[in-house]
């Protein structure tokens, strides 16, 4: 036999619709309850915008290249790494900035009926605190704007113009023209509030979401949700703005110490120069000489072009040793060493430039970082991998340029010893004149680079470029509307399910046919809904009502038990007192008395006996109990019923103080035997299981027991120990009878496996005499 039917079924949308369809009241109140909620909800919820910008700059690592005039015109500039861009942009230093100068820290609000609102636009003033790091706290200051007067009227101050500076308390503020303001729809009070500047700034980098808008590109997306879509704007293209200066500011640093360098060598060589001519002035007017000789010509314009390239190498040697001071310098910042100045060597130039770049992100990184921060740590391993190398090639140049300015000097000193047999005069004059272009070449060379300077100072450009400006989307991103509504009906629908399941779930006694199948093996044979009427007797001629339908149906569910002219004799018991054990025996005795066999109903709960009122028939009359002790024959027990011709029942008599005794005493099954011959079947009533063990001792004497469970009243921790139980004490060939189903939720229902507790059998209304219930009253059943 299969004895778990229904345990495990498929999944089945419409056993879901079934089970909580009952309750549709309570779901629809829940969904209206919860849409109003949402309703007020999105009213007062001030919507949410997204502003979005992106930037592009300039990674060493992606590459961006640039025309090669505009490599000239920035010599300056650097390339940069998109990472270390996105925590400058999220440093704490840009961001009090942002917060200072769109004054932040000074919100302006509408007061509402039920929420303040953002007066960024709508007011005409905005707030300025001159020393904003030391603001003090304050939540409501309250104010109005006289137009005509150009005035704010401010409670303890009287009137204050715009524009001046007064103190407040503990701070310095004034009142300055608001260049968006919009007239409100509707005039409200106006109030100001103080919010601490650090406070501001760490939650505007918590707000601002800042990356990369893909892992190839270097275009960093910058994206803020604000309630006040231009508030928004201004706060990312004034970062955007703080952003490019910082970085115009660094470079502009590096261009001014280059352009005061080259300065301050021009003003000596041009010192030295303007000696030099005034010393041939002198002797030309002393000595009186014109013109030189074609061979002091000569000489002079070898010697002079060895100078000049001893010159060149000694300024490359100065150059090379001021490098050096500045590579083996603390910290690497003992002065500007532009590269333009620098030798020839392109290695040596593009060494120096790393390092001018890598120390120019350590400081700008050093500004908004901890000292201890990944990247800071790597850009001083990266510069102290740079200085060996430029040291080596400081030195090998050093050595090379040593190496010709000897063999220049040796050159050098042959021409003088020629130069010796010249005359005294011009060979004076030679010497002077050479000084002279010495300085002279010294001094076209720094004007040149000072130039050069100038040019890239004034066409200094940051090293980003704006792609798109701030812009604000144009529909709200929170609340959104569909959204909230649907999880409305979804939590509406949650707590309905919530309420059913738990009302079901913390019931301690059985609710449904599942639960008898999973507790106990035992088949369910039959189930038996719950009817108000008071009758105990409602199965009975041209009755076709549910309840007298379903006691046919159980009529024929008892060959699955083997009930037949043979096996007869059907004990029905229960858990305990009022599952309605006396209420199926009777109808069942009906029910088959219906189909013309011979029925004998025993009432055998000899201490609770409730058989004997049904049949009208007096409490302590002659029964069972006066055959047990010999006082009354078989035929004087035996009665007629009125409930049908064919039915006849035995009382159990008075109420012995010793019924278990009075069982065992032999005499029941002599009666048993000798009532077998006369009737078709027999059906004992007995006392219930749990506190008693007449059942256990009637059951050897019967051919199968129909258990009584009922529906919302046997306890579950009863039919959990049934069969546990039974191994001890058995009852024979048990089948279970669910009784007293109950429709669910509000109205009524029929008592199918969805709607109902059982599975049923598809008739609609319970027992057409059956009185309504309440609303109420239903849904607590």
């Amino acid at each position: 036999m299969n004895n778990h039917l229904g345990k495990e079924e498929d999944f089945d949308i419409s056993n879901v619709l079934y089970k909580y369809v009952p309750y549709w009241p309570l779901f629809v109140a829940s969904v209206i309850v919860f849409i109003a909620a949402a309703f007020i909800y999105l009213r007062y919820t001030v919507p949410v915008y997204q502003i979005s910008a992106n930037i592009l700059v300039k990674d060493e690592k992606k590459g961006l290249n640039e025309s090669s005039i505009m490599e000239s015109l920035d010599m300056f500039g650097s390339k940069k790494i998109v990472e270390n861009e996105i925590e400058v942009l999220k440093s704490r230093t840009l961001m009090k900035q942002v917060v200072t100068n769109l004054q932040l820290y000074a919100p302006v609000f509408n007061e509402g009926r039920i929420k303040d609102v953002s007066a960024y636009r709508t007011s005409p003033v905005k707030v300025e605190v001159k020393h904003a790091d030391s603001i003090t706290a304050l939540s409501k200051v309250y104010f109005t704007f006289d137009s005509a007067k150009n005035s704010v009227a401010l409670k303890g101050k009287g009137l204050v113009p715009v524009n001046q500076w007064f103190i407040y308390k503990k701070d310095t503020l004034r009142f300055i023209p608001n260049t968006l303001y919009s007239p409100p729809l509707e005039k409200r009070q106006f109030y100001f509030s103080f919010v601490n500047l650090k406070q501001q700034v760490g939650g505007l980098i918590q707000g601002i979401d800042i990356s990369p808008v893909s892992k190839q590109a270097t275009v960093i997306g910058l994206k803020l949700n604000d309630e006040v879509p231009r508030r928004g704007e201004d706060i990312l293209n004034e970062l955007i703005r703080v952003y490019n200066r910082a970085a115009i500011e660094d470079k502009n640093i590096l261009a001014s110490n280059t352009l005061a360098f080259v300065e301050e060598r021009l003003r000596g060589v041009t010192d030295e120069l303007g000696k030099v001519e005034e010393a041939i002035q002198r002797f030309k007017s002393n000595k009186g000489i014109v013109d030189i000789s074609e061979q002091g010509k000569l000489f002079l314009g070898s010697v002079q072009e060895n100078d000049r390239k001893i010159a060149e190498m000694n300024m490359q040697l100065a150059v090379l040793d001021q490098v050096e001071r500045y590579v083996l310098s603390k910290q690497g910042n003992a002065g500007i060493v532009p590269s333009t100045l620098g030798p020839n060597d392109p290695v040596l130039s593009q060494l120096l430039q790393s390092l001018n770049d890598l120390q120019l992100q350590y400081e700008r990184l050093r500004k908004t970082t901890a000292e201890n921060n990944p990247l800071l740590v790597s850009l001083q391993d990266q510069i102290q991998q740079v200085k060996p190398n430029i040291i080596e090639n400081i030195r090998n140049q050093r050595s090379s340029l040593q190496a010709g300015r000897s063999n220049l000097n040796i050159n050098s000193n042959r021409y003088t010893s020629l130069l010796r047999n010249i005359p005294q005069n011009e060979r004076e004059l030679l010497e002077i004149s050479r000084q002279q272009a010495i300085k002279n070449n010294i001094y076209t060379f720094l004007l040149q680079k000072r130039e050069e300077t100038a040019l890239s100072f004034a066409s200094t450009v940051a090293d980003s470029r704006i792609v798109d400006v701030a812009e604000a989307s144009l529909v709200p991103v929170s609340p959104k509307r569909k959204i909230v509504y649907l999880i409305a009906v979804l939590a509406a629908l949650g707590v309905g399910i919530g309420i059913v399941l738990t009302k079901e779930l913390l019931n301690q006694n059985i609710l449904f046919r599942s639960e008898i199948e999973r507790f106990v093996s035992w088949p369910v044979i039959g189930e038996i809904t719950f009817s108000e009427a008071n009758q105990s007797i409602v199965v009975g001629e041209g009755k076709r009502n549910v309840i007298a339908e379903q006691f046919r149906q159980l009529r024929t569910s008892l060959d699955y038990l083997g009930i037949d002219q043979n096996k007869k004799k059907i004990l029905l018991t229960s858990t305990i007192s009022g599952e309605g054990k006396s209420f199926i025996a009777v109808n069942m005795a009906a029910s088959l008395a219906l189909t013309g066999k011979k029925i004998l109903l025993i009432e055998l709960d000899l201490r609770k006996p409730k058989l004997s009122p049904m049949f009208e028939i007096k409490p302590g009359s002659v029964g069972i109990t006066n055959y047990f002790i010999g006082k009354a024959r078989i035929d004087e027990i035996i009665q007629k019923t009125k409930v049908n011709a064919n039915l006849d029942f035995i009382a159990s008599g008075p109420i012995p103080p010793n019924p278990s005794e009075l069982i065992l005493n032999g005499k029941l099954q002599e009666l048993l035997e000798h009532l077998e011959k006369v009737y078709d079947f027999i059906l004992i009533d007995t006392a219930p299981v749990a506190p008693v063990t007449d059942a256990h001792i009637l059951s050897k004497f019967c051919d199968a027991t129909l258990y009584i469970i009922r529906h919302g009243y046997t306890p579950k921790v009863h039919v959990k120990r049934l069969e546990e139980n039974n191994k001890i004490r058995g009852l024979k060939n048990v089948a279970i009878i669910f009784n007293g189903l109950k429709g669910r939720g509000f109205g009524k229902y029929g008592y199918g496996y969805g709607y109902g507790y059982g599975y049923g059998y598809g008739y609609g209304n319970v027992e057409s005499g059956e009185k309504k219930k309440g609303f109420l009253e239903r849904f607590k059943a």
